[in-house]
């Protein structure tokens, strides 16, 4: 019995000085309120904020030799290498290799279609987008983005499939292969035609539907 009385005792005591905390704390510290928007005298919409700007200029150039933790070794170029694998809009970039529409066929049916089905419409269960399709959609209420319709540049393709496809084996396709696949996907959104065999000079020459839909942004960087 007098532990039961002791706890209970203990207790109200633990939440009276809680409570008294609590309230000493919300005296100590008044309340504020957000400040209220600026507003459009035109419209009463609310002003857009301005951008974040870089501290980019404003921050002096790093001596790198200040910072020697002991840890690491400097990459070779071997290693620089084999994570140097981007594309430039222009094809720079695009290994040496070749690939065909009819030899991606069977590639496509192999490492890709039990994503992006057979048909390239994707499988929205599985997360996998629509490849092909959707042109002339961008500016209607009910766009399709798809590699055909929204992609600027063919380099994007061949840089995504070399980088993160297939999803369960990522960066394991070789140039041939690669190659292949992009000639079946643009084939098949009639973009290439089915007999050209895709390599270096071939795929920089490929200009997407997409193309000008596209326009510089002019907002300073805020990375």
């Amino acid at each position: 019995m007098f532990t039961r009385e002791f706890c209970i005792i203990l207790s109200a005591a633990l939440v009276a000085g809680h409570s008294s905390a609590q309230q000493s704390d919300t005296e100590e510290v008044p309340r504020t309120s957000a400040e209220v928007p600026e507003r459009l005298p035109e419209t009463g919409e609310r002003a857009p904020e301005s951008p974040p700007q870089s501290s980019a200029q404003t921050i002096e150039n790093i001596d790198a030799d200040a910072f020697v933790f002991g840890v690491g070794q400097p990459a070779t170029p071997e290693e620089i290498a084999a994570i140097d694998i981007d594309v430039m809009p222009d094809g720079t970039g695009l290994p040496e290799g070749s690939g065909t529409f009819a030899e991606g066929e069977q590639l496509y049916q192999e490492y890709c279609a039990a994503c992006h089905a057979e048909d390239l419409g994707g499988i929205s269960d599985l997360g996998a987008a629509r490849l092909i399709g959707g042109r002339g959609t961008l500016d209607s209420d009910s766009p399709v983005k798809t590699v055909e319709s929204y992609w600027p540049y063919a380099s994007t393709l061949f840089d995504y499939v070399h980088r993160a496809m297939p999803m369960d084996a990522p960066g394991s396709l070789d140039a041939d292969e690669i190659y292949a696949i992009n000639a079946y996907i643009l084939g098949r959104a009639g973009i290439l035609d089915e007999d050209t065999e895709l390599n270096a000079e071939t795929y920089s020459e490929i200009v997407m539907p997409n193309v000008d839909g596209f326009v510089p942004d002019p907002r300073p960087d805020t990375q």
